[in-house]
């Protein structure tokens, strides 16, 4: 038997940090959707394919493969590329890209692949509302969007990869405003998840209180046994 954490929220909010941390501390793999959305932006972009060439972009998702590594490295056909999908034309095209459907059902499949009979912990736009409805918890992550852009100008210097403040801050506006309303799969907080606002709270604070609550849900599921 499975166990499933989902956990959804805009760009910025620090899914991946804290997804990453909680994952550690409870024992739960850790399978970063974004990553894999990212993976099919540079494929295309590699391979000079634009959103409506429907034959090419099915050519490539029958082809592709994506390896996300237990230590935050992620692979793109047995090439590293941890840093190279997080580089502004990544951020730039891949709202665009990770709504044809296409893609999505695809990665839909190798997600729920993934997760099958393995306790595991999941970040993205939709892991509550559309890959795992029946998730044991969700947890909605988010912050202001300045908040969101500090710290992802931060995270990217670390990471040694250079943005203005403002750039990112515009980006992550123009990110929020087309994954709330596009059609397909948009950004929302699914009815039974938990909404937490970290604005104000430090990741490690964010970590601790969900640890908590996943404890919380575990010992509850495993009385139940």
């Amino acid at each position: 038997m499975s166990f499933i954490v989902a956990i959804d929220g805009p760009a910025g909010s620090g899914k991946g940090t804290i997804t990453k941390q909680v994952g550690e501390r409870l024992g739960l793999i850790n399978i970063d959707t974004g990553a894999m959305f990212r993976c099919v932006t540079l494929n295309m972009i590699e391979e000079g394919i634009g959103v409506k060439e429907q034959n090419k972009i099915k050519e490539i998702l029958e082809k592709i493969e994506i390896d996300l590594k237990e230590n935050g490295e992620v692979f793109l056909n047995g090439k590293d590329v941890t840093k190279r999908i997080r580089e502004n034309d990544i951020n730039h095209f891949i709202s665009p890209i990770s709504i044809i459907p296409m893609v999505r059902q695809k990665l839909l499949e190798i997600q729920r692949k993934m997760a099958e009979g393995r306790n595991i912990i999941m970040e993205g736009r939709d892991i509550g509302t559309v890959v795992f409805p029946n998730a044991d918890i969700k947890i909605y992550l988010d912050a202001s969007p300045e908040e969101r852009a500090r710290r992802r100008v931060q995270q990217n210097q670390e990471k040694g990869i250079l943005t203005s403040y403002e750039e990112v801050l515009k980006s992550i506006k123009n990110r929020d405003e087309k994954d709330k309303t596009r059609e397909i799969a948009p950004l929302r907080k699914a009815e039974d998840a938990i909404y937490i606002d970290s604005t104000n709270m430090t990741m490690e604070e964010v970590t601790n209180e969900l640890v908590k609550m996943i404890k919380q849900k575990q010992r509850y599921k495993n009385s139940e046994k």
